[in-house]
């Protein structure tokens, strides 16, 4: 019976030792825990290295991520409020159903990003990089994407009431289905532009170049 009492407190003690060590692992950048499911309000985390974190399913509140690198992050259902990330480096980081709604994300690097039923309605993206994103079935409606680079994204069905696209290059990139009523495409680029079943009803062309002549 010793015997056996004492197995199963090595099975235990391993397992309570390995679960301790799971947590001493946990990155702490300035107060915030770098790990799913987090929350972390009022820090500044300009410039930090963020490279391949698991930030998925957690919510930010007035963080300043500006400059930050979040390149191959994990940022799916993750909510930012009142958050800049301004010239943040998000290249190739999974966005699914990310909430933008009420950040700033001007000049930001966002190519090739996958970012399926994006919130960014009202959100400042202009002068961003999106080139290769995939932002299907997004809701954009109202955002600014002044001068933006979207050459080659995917943005079908995609919700993009009043947006500004203006001087953006769309150049190669599917709009298919996509609606952009009342869009302001002043001096945007439609070259290539896969542009099936998208609703450009009150779009503002003049200068466009390769917009819909017949709406």
């Amino acid at each position: 019976m010793l015997r056996y009492l004492l197995l199963a407190w090595g099975v235990f003690s391993t397992s309570v030792f390995a679960s301790d060590d799971f947590y001493d692992d946990i990155t702490v950048v300035k107060g915030c825990e770098i790990k799913p499911n987090t929350h972390c309000e009022n820090i500044d985390l300009s410039n930090a290295d963020l490279k391949h974190a698991d930030l998925s399913g957690s919510t930010f509140v007035n963080v300043n991520f500006s400059g930050a690198d979040l390149r191959h992050a994990n940022l799916s259902y993750v909510s930012f409020k009142k958050c800049t990330l301004d010239k943040a480096n998000m290249a190739t980081t999974n966005l699914n159903h990310a909430d933008f709604r009420s950040s700033v994300v001007t000049n930001a690097n966002l190519e090739s990003i996958s970012a399926w039923a994006l919130f960014g309605q009202g959100v400042n993206f202009s002068g961003s990089n999106l080139s290769g994103a995939i932002i299907d079935q997004g809701r954009l409606s109202g955002a600014k994407m002044n001068d933006a680079n979207l050459r080659g994204a995917r943005i079908e069905r995609t919700w993009m009431g009043k947006v500004q696209l203006k001087n953006a290059d769309l150049t190669n990139a599917n709009i298919q289905e996509t609606k952009l009523n009342a869009a302001n495409l002043a001096g945007a680029v439609f070259d290539g532009t896969r542009i099936h079943y998208a609703i450009f009803a009150g779009a503002y062309m003049e200068g466009c170049q390769g917009c819909p002549v017949d709406w």
